[in-house]
């Protein structure tokens, strides 16, 4: 631990927002919506103060957002001069990331790190109560690779800068040729299925072939796009189930924007009068599965993965099959998701790739055993 008292992999000393609390220039945020909601709320509890809201030329319509007038780039730059920008939404697009790039050579830019779903901010103060367990985590890393990647996340989480995301970003590619390796045989697992996107991937990457699938998706309107995929596909032997994800078969609230935004809370918790939750069922995959096999697992359930990990613990323990498991909903999750993963079955193997996406989204872990990879070759 060096004198800062953060983990000893960090070089970056200082917070984002204990920058921008020093800043003297304007700071513009770049970008609406619900990443926009949550730094504009911080920037307040922070007393950061911003000087406006400027979006991308095609977006800009003479409207306004939390109060401020939405604007042009160039039009900020001209009334601002030298402006500091904060990216406040999200994108994993080539000609939107190469926006970013621009914005990051012409002004001082941050992405800075807000939770997706509710929790604790990544900041200094969070580094350093949770060193111990952050520096474990790191530890458990099974190659170079997903050591610095681990590094870069949590120096990028702290500080905003888009270099350490730029710096160690892979491709989707890397993933199934170095960690998830999918066969003919797959019995896989789909936590999070959304419309079937992870399916399309995987079925791709096996010339259509696949033992069983069972896909979880809770969304209603999400869940019949998914199914209608299904149905087009013509593909058999696969179980679709309108749940969530959980440690054991229940009910939850489901709220309440779609999406990255939505995430599920139990019901005693849940806000009755928030009209934009609903009810839905959850399930765990070991009460799904009820010892039918699965090699391949997939986990992208909005901040409930720690939960859904272990309602997969009799899978996990009894199949050991390769995990995909998202690591960027919680600022918890990167340390408490590999923690949990080597209690529940100590012989396992973690790596973590970061692909093209700003913030630190799609950054996840990727889990198996030595004996699961011997038998997709």
């Amino acid at each position: 631990m060096g004198v800062t008292g953060l983990p000893h992999f960090v070089t970056e000393t200082e917070s984002v927002w204990d920058v921008l609390q020093r800043e003297t220039r304007p700071i513009a945020l770049y970008g609406m919506g619900d990443g926009a909601e949550k730094i504009l709320r911080v920037c307040r509890q922070r007393g950061i103060a911003v000087a406006g809201i400027f979006a991308s030329d095609e977006f800009v319509r003479g409207h306004s957002f939390a109060g401020y007038e939405v604007k042009k780039r160039s039009q900020l730059e001209r009334e601002l001069g030298d402006f500091v920008a904060l990216i406040a939404f999200a994108s994993s697009r080539p000609e939107v990331l190469a926006l970013f790039d621009d914005l990051d050579r012409t002004h001082t830019t941050y992405a800075p790190d807000v939770p997706v779903a509710d929790g604790a901010l990544f900041d200094g103060a969070f580094a350093r109560a949770h060193r111990a367990q952050l520096e474990q985590a790191y530890d458990l890393m099974a190659d170079d690779r997903s050591r610095a990647v681990f590094a870069a996340t949590v120096n990028f989480k702290l500080s905003g800068k888009l270099r350490w995301l730029r710096d160690y970003t892979d491709s989707r590619e890397t993933a199934f040729r170095d960690y998830l390796r999918p066969h003919a045989r797959e019995h896989f697992v789909d936590l999070g299925a959304y419309n079937g996107d992870t399916i399309r991937e995987l079925l791709a990457h096996t010339g259509g072939a696949y033992a069983s699938i069972t896909a979880l998706e809770p969304d209603r309107k999400t869940f019949r796009k998914l199914s209608a995929y299904v149905e087009r596909a013509g593909l058999d032997n696969v179980r679709l189930l309108n749940a969530g994800a959980w440690s054991e078969p229940g009910e939850m609230r489901f709220g309440g924007k779609a999406g990255r935004n939505s995430a599920l809370t139990p019901v005693m918790h849940a806000v009755s009068h928030d009209r934009r939750t609903v009810s839905v069922p959850v399930e765990s995959v070991d009460h799904v599965l009820d010892g039918a096999p699965c090699t391949l697992l997939k986990l992208d359930v909005e901040g409930a993965e720690y939960q859904a990990l272990l309602g997969a613990r009799e899978t996990i323990a009894r199949c050991r099959p390769r995990i995909a498991l998202s690591a960027y909903h919680r600022s918890e999750d990167l340390y408490e998701l590999p923690l949990l993963l080597r209690a529940l079955c100590p012989q396992v193997r973690i790596g973590m790739l970061h692909h093209p996406y700003v913030p630190a989204w799609e950054t996840n872990f990727y889990v198996n055993f030595p004996e699961s990879l011997e038998k997709t070759v």
